[in-house]
């Protein structure tokens, strides 16, 4: 009798236990407490230098510790994930989420770097994932610069898309010709030449695929830029979803919702 009930005592504290972990990355994940927030400030910096890594990728590879780095970060995405996870409350749907399975696939690519080689480029949509997380905009919002969100994510599309477009430059036109792409720094020329429309000519892709590649990052990279200006130069707006019709951005010092009218309690971060 007495071994019958201690399996189910057991297991319920295991059980017990497993959710306490849990809620407690819950917390750290998503609370606004200090101690959530120094956790929430210490992750957003070491994923800027694991950004910074992926952006000097094509530099380093050949370097003797380039792979001891690659697997190193490929542990710390790991733990972040499976954190990730346990502090979500659907993990299913948690899954299901564009920027988490980005996350997983730039985990593939870190533990199978031969295997991905040609797709390595694709690591920089980490900083696109990661400006999609209220981890990264919760420590900016609580020192006043939420208002600037709009403007930081066109800034940051535009970055991903210069240095995905360069990477797949490299991968697929580097070495390719007299007038092709001769080394990483050279893609990244022939990119931002190439999106901001100057088009020097000095350095061009082979062939009808580089005539058509050239074609689509023209038109991307002016459709960026067009948006980059408009969240500058458009008036600065506040995320604030209205509790009547849900409008989501209002003046800075809205007192009524625009679209309903509405009574709007807006938070002052600038004053906290």
């Amino acid at each position: 009798m007495d071994s019958e009930h201690d399996k189910p005592k057991g297991a319920a504290e295991t059980e017990t236990g497993f959710q306490r972990l849990r809620s407690k990355l819950r917390l750290l994940y998503h609370s606004q407490s200090p101690k959530a927030q120094r956790f929430q400030f210490s992750v957003l910096v070491v994923d800027l230098a694991i950004i910074a890594f992926f952006i000097a990728t094509p530099l380093l590879r050949g370097n003797a510790t380039f792979l001891w780095i690659d697997y190193s970060i490929a542990a710390l995405l790991a733990v972040d994930l499976l954190a990730r996870a346990l502090a979500s409350t659907d993990i299913v749907r948690w899954l299901k989420q564009l920027p988490v399975i980005i996350d997983i696939f730039i985990l593939a690519t870190l533990l199978a770097p031969t295997i991905f080689f040609n797709l390595g480029f694709l690591r920089i949509l980490r900083l696109w994932t990661l400006t999609r997380s209220s981890t990264f905009w919760r420590p900016l919002r609580k020192r006043g610069l939420g208002g600037y969100q709009e403007t930081v994510q066109s800034v940051i599309n535009l970055l991903v898309f210069l240095f995905v477009v360069t990477g797949f430059v490299y991968t697929a036109f580097a070495n390719r010709g007299d007038d092709g792409i001769a080394g990483y720094v050279d893609a990244l020329y022939f990119t931002v030449a190439t999106v901001t429309t100057t088009g020097f000519g000095d350095i061009t892709l082979p062939g009808t695929g580089g005539k058509l590649a050239s074609i689509v990052i023209m038109i991307i990279g002016i459709s960026l830029f067009v948006r980059l200006a408009q969240s500058i130069f458009r008036p600065n707006k506040v995320q604030f979803p209205c509790p009547q019709c849900g409008l989501q951005k209002h003046d800075p010092d809205a007192v009524h919702c625009k679209a309903c009218g509405h009574i709007l309690n807006i938070p002052d971060h600038g004053h906290d």
